[in-house]
C-alpha cells in the first residue's frame, strides 16, 4: 500500500547520521534542555530569519504557550479557521479562550482576510492564521487588520516549515510563529516536538519561562508556568534533518508540479499557489465532488489517501458548546466534503505519481 507520507523512508536514507546523534545524546547523560536544544533553537530560528527560538513539547503546546505569553485570558476570543486540525483550537481552549471562526479563501483554503473584520468583537485578542498544507495565508491584510484593532497575530506554521510569503519565511510575519515537529511534517522528529519563534525579546523571555514551570533558575519560579520542553534527543535529530529541509521542500515542489501536469484536464481541482507565496507542499490536496468514491477506488488499487480535514471544527462534537450553526463558513464546509490528500513525500517515486494520476483519470472518466 502506497502511504500518504512515509517518514520511515526518510530515516533509511540517513540512518547512520541519525543513529550517531542518538547515541551521542544517550552517552552524554543530559536529556532535557541541554546543548542540542540550545543549538537547534538558534539554528531553526536563524533558518527562518527570526531573532529568538524556544523549543517546546509539541506544536499544540507552541500555540498554547504563545497565547498565554500574549496575555490571553479566560473568555477572550481568538479568530482562526474551521478547516484546521483540532489541536489549533485545543490550544485556544487550553488558554481559556474561545475560538471564533472566519471562512476561508476559495483558492488557497487559508483564512480569508475579507472575512476577519466582521468576526472581531470587544473580546477579540488575537488572530491565528493557519498556513494550511504548506502555503502561507495572505498575511499583509491580516497584519493591517491586527494593527487597526490592536490584536496579536500568532502564525500556525505546523505545515509550513520553509514556506515563504513575499520572500519572508512562515512564522516571521506575525508576533509569534508556532511550529510542530510531528514525524510526518516536512521537518519531523521521531516523536512530539515544537518550536516558537519571535522577534519580540519580551515575548521570547516569557515563553522561555512558561515552558519550564515559570522558573528563572532551578527551583525558583517567577511566574506560573507549564512543563513543555523539546527534549535533547529530538533536538539532536532535528539538527541533522534541518540541513536537508530546503532540498526536501524542493523535491516536494517538483513532485507537486508533476501531479499538476499529469492531472490537468482530469476533472479534479489541483492546488492553487498564490503568486505571493512559495508553497512547500506538506500535503498535495485535490478536490472533487466524487471524493468518497475516488478514495475507495484508490484504496482498492493500493493507494492510501487521507482527508485533511473531514469536519469543520465548530461541527465537531467537542465544540458543539459553541453553538455555531451549520452554514456559518460555507466555503470551508463545502470543501470538507471534496478534499483529498494524495501521497506526497520527498522519497516518493515519480512512477508511483504517474500510477496515481492514471488511476484518477480512469476513475474520473466515468463522470465526464
Amino acid at each position: 500500500m502506497i502511504q500518504v507520507s512515509a517518514p520511515g523512508e526518510q530515516y533509511k536514507s540517513m540512518a547512520a547520521k541519525i543513529n550517531r546523534a542518538i547515541i551521542r545524546v544517550m552517552e552524554s547523560g543530559w536529556y532535557i534542555l541541554g546543548k542540542n536544544v540550545e543549538e537547534f533553537e538558534k539554528e531553526f530560528s536563524g533558518y527562518c530569519g527570526s531573532k529568538f527560538g524556544i523549543g517546546v513539547g509539541s506544536g499544540t503546546e507552541a500555540l498554547h504557550l504563545a497565547l498565554v505569553a500574549c496575555g490571553i485570558k479566560q473568555n477572550d476570543e481568538v479568530i482562526t479557521v474551521p478547516n484546521t486540525a483540532v489541536p489549533t483550537c485545543s490550544a485556544i481552549s487550553f488558554a481559556g479562550a474561545i475560538p471564533v471562526f472566519a471562512d476561508v479563501d476559495h483558492e488557497t483554503y487559508n483564512i480569508d482576510p475579507a472575512k476577519i473584520e466582521q468576526k472581531i468583537s470587544s473580546k477579540t485578542i488575537a488572530i491565528i492564521p493557519v498556513h494550511l498544507y504548506g502555503q502561507c495565508a495572505d498575511m499583509e491584510p491580516i497584519m493591517d487588520i491586527a494593527q487597526k484593532y490592536n490584536l496579536k497575530v500568532i502564525e500556525d506554521c505546523a505545515q509550513s516549515h520553509g514556506a515563504e510569503y513575499k520572500g519572508k519565511k512562515a512564522g516571521t510575519i506575525g508576533d509569534i510563529g508556532c511550529f510542530s515537529f510531528y514525524p510526518t511534517k516536512n521537518l519531523g522528529a521521531y516523536g512530539d516536538g515544537g518550536m516558537i519563534i519571535t522577534n519580540n525579546k519580551d515575548l521570547a523571555k516569557k515563553v522561555r519561562l512558561i515552558r519550564n514551570y515559570g522558573q528563572e533558575g532551578k527551583y525558583f519560579s517567577k511566574i506560573k508556568g507549564f512543563n513543555s520542553r523539546l527534549d535533547e534527543l529530538q533536538a539532536a535529530i532535528l539538527r541533522i534533518k534541518l540541513k536537508y529541509l530546503d532540498k526536501w521542500n524542493s523535491l516536494r515542489r517538483g513532485k507537486a508540479m508533476l501531479y499538476n501536469t499529469l492531472l490537468k484536464d482530469s476533472g479534479v481541482i489541483t492546488p492553487y499557489e498564490a503568486d505571493y507565496n512559495k508553497h512547500i507542499y506538506h500535503l498535495y490536496v485535490i478536490r472533487t465532488k466524487y471524493r468518497n468514491e475516488l478514495q475507495k477506488f484508490l484504496y482498492k488499487n493500493g493507494i492510501m489517501t487521507l482527508v485533511h480535514y473531514p469536519i469543520p471544527i465548530y461541527l465537531q462534537e467537542s465544540y458543539r458548546d459553541l453553538n455555531i450553526r451549520k452554514g456559518s463558513c460555507p466555503v470551508a464546509e463545502k470543501y470538507a466534503k471534496e478534499i483529498l490528500s494524495l501521497p506526497l513525500y520527498p522519497e516518493l517515486n515519480n512512477k508511483t505519481i504517474q500510477k496515481v494520476c492514471k488511476l484518477i483519470k480512469t476513475f474520473m472518466n466515468k463522470y465526464k
